[in-house]
Protein backbone atom coordinates (compact mmCIF):
# COMPACT_ATOMS: atom_id res chain seq x y z
CA UNK A 1 0.00 0.00 0.00
CA UNK A 2 1.22 3.48 -0.86
CA UNK A 3 1.73 6.12 1.84
CA UNK A 4 -0.99 8.77 2.28
CA UNK A 5 -3.75 6.63 0.74
CA UNK A 6 -5.66 4.83 3.54
CA UNK A 7 -8.95 6.63 4.13
CA UNK A 8 -9.30 5.29 7.70
CA UNK A 9 -6.10 7.10 8.68
CA UNK A 10 -7.28 10.33 7.04
CA UNK A 11 -10.57 10.03 8.92
CA UNK A 12 -8.71 9.46 12.20
CA UNK A 13 -6.61 12.55 11.45
CA UNK A 14 -9.80 14.61 11.06
CA UNK A 15 -11.31 13.03 14.19
CA UNK A 16 -8.17 13.92 16.14
CA UNK A 17 -8.34 17.51 14.92
CA UNK A 18 -12.00 17.67 15.90
CA UNK A 19 -11.23 16.32 19.38
CA UNK A 20 -8.31 18.70 19.88
CA UNK A 21 -10.44 21.68 18.88
CA UNK A 22 -13.65 20.53 20.62
CA UNK A 23 -13.06 22.57 23.81
CA UNK A 24 -13.65 25.69 21.72
CA UNK A 25 -17.35 24.83 21.25
CA UNK A 26 -17.94 22.21 23.95
CA UNK A 27 -18.68 23.25 27.51
CA UNK A 28 -16.31 21.61 29.94
CA UNK A 29 -13.86 22.13 32.72
CA UNK A 30 -10.09 22.28 32.63
CA UNK A 31 -9.69 18.49 32.97
CA UNK A 32 -12.04 17.75 30.10
CA UNK A 33 -10.47 20.39 27.85
CA UNK A 34 -6.95 19.22 28.59
CA UNK A 35 -7.88 15.59 27.96
CA UNK A 36 -9.56 16.34 24.64
CA UNK A 37 -6.71 18.57 23.44
CA UNK A 38 -3.91 16.18 24.44
CA UNK A 39 -5.53 12.96 23.22
CA UNK A 40 -6.76 14.67 20.05
CA UNK A 41 -3.23 15.86 19.30
CA UNK A 42 -1.84 12.38 19.98
CA UNK A 43 -4.40 10.88 17.60
CA UNK A 44 -3.41 13.40 14.90
CA UNK A 45 0.27 12.50 15.33
CA UNK A 46 -0.44 8.78 15.26
CA UNK A 47 -2.69 9.12 12.20
CA UNK A 48 0.15 10.95 10.43
CA UNK A 49 2.49 8.11 11.41
CA UNK A 50 0.00 5.61 9.96
CA UNK A 51 -0.31 7.63 6.76
CA UNK A 52 3.45 7.89 6.32
CA UNK A 53 4.07 4.20 7.13
CA UNK A 54 0.99 2.26 6.02
CA UNK A 55 2.64 -1.07 6.92
CA UNK A 56 2.88 -0.08 10.59
CA UNK A 57 0.45 -2.11 12.67
CA UNK A 58 1.93 -0.41 15.76
CA UNK A 59 0.44 2.92 14.64
CA UNK A 60 -3.02 1.35 14.51
CA UNK A 61 -2.64 -0.22 17.95
CA UNK A 62 -1.40 3.11 19.30
CA UNK A 63 -4.54 4.83 18.03
CA UNK A 64 -6.64 2.10 19.66
CA UNK A 65 -4.83 2.86 22.93
CA UNK A 66 -5.60 6.59 22.65
CA UNK A 67 -9.21 5.73 21.84
CA UNK A 68 -9.58 3.53 24.91
CA UNK A 69 -8.14 6.32 27.04
CA UNK A 70 -10.68 8.71 25.50
CA UNK A 71 -13.53 6.34 26.30
CA UNK A 72 -12.56 5.93 29.97
CA UNK A 73 -11.45 9.55 30.48
CA UNK A 74 -14.86 10.98 31.48
CA UNK A 75 -14.96 8.58 34.44
CA UNK A 76 -11.26 8.78 35.28
CA UNK A 77 -11.10 12.57 35.13
CA UNK A 78 -14.66 13.07 36.47
CA UNK A 79 -16.35 14.92 33.67
CA UNK A 80 -19.29 12.58 33.04
CA UNK A 81 -21.59 15.35 34.27
CA UNK A 82 -20.44 17.59 31.42
CA UNK A 83 -22.57 16.10 28.67
CA UNK A 84 -20.91 17.74 25.66
CA UNK A 85 -17.36 16.95 26.69
CA UNK A 86 -18.21 13.43 27.86
CA UNK A 87 -20.13 12.51 24.70
CA UNK A 88 -17.42 14.01 22.52
CA UNK A 89 -14.89 11.84 24.34
CA UNK A 90 -16.99 8.66 24.10
CA UNK A 91 -18.04 9.04 20.47
CA UNK A 92 -14.59 10.21 19.37
CA UNK A 93 -12.98 7.25 21.11
CA UNK A 94 -15.35 4.76 19.51
CA UNK A 95 -14.83 6.25 16.03
CA UNK A 96 -11.04 6.27 16.32
CA UNK A 97 -10.92 2.72 17.73
CA UNK A 98 -13.21 1.31 15.04
CA UNK A 99 -11.28 2.96 12.21
CA UNK A 100 -7.89 1.88 13.58
CA UNK A 101 -9.09 -1.71 14.02
CA UNK A 102 -10.56 -1.61 10.51
CA UNK A 103 -7.20 -0.50 9.07
CA UNK A 104 -5.21 -3.07 11.07
CA UNK A 105 -5.57 -6.02 8.63
CA UNK A 106 -4.45 -3.81 5.74
CA UNK A 107 -1.42 -2.67 7.75
CA UNK A 108 -0.50 -6.26 8.58
CA UNK A 109 -0.96 -7.26 4.95
CA UNK A 110 1.23 -4.38 3.78
CA UNK A 111 3.86 -5.34 6.34
CA UNK A 112 3.85 -8.91 5.04
CA UNK A 113 4.23 -7.83 1.42
CA UNK A 114 7.04 -5.43 2.39
CA UNK A 115 8.91 -8.20 4.20
CA UNK A 116 8.59 -10.50 1.20
CA UNK A 117 9.75 -7.86 -1.28
CA UNK A 118 12.85 -6.95 0.77
CA UNK A 119 14.10 -10.55 0.84
CA UNK A 120 14.63 -10.67 -2.90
Amino acid sequence: MKPWTRWQDWTNLVAGLYLALAPIWTAGDTGAATTLIVLGALIVCTALWALIQPASAASQWTNVTWAVLLIIAPWAISYTGLGGAAWTSWIGGIVVACLALWALPAAKSAAGSTAVSTRR
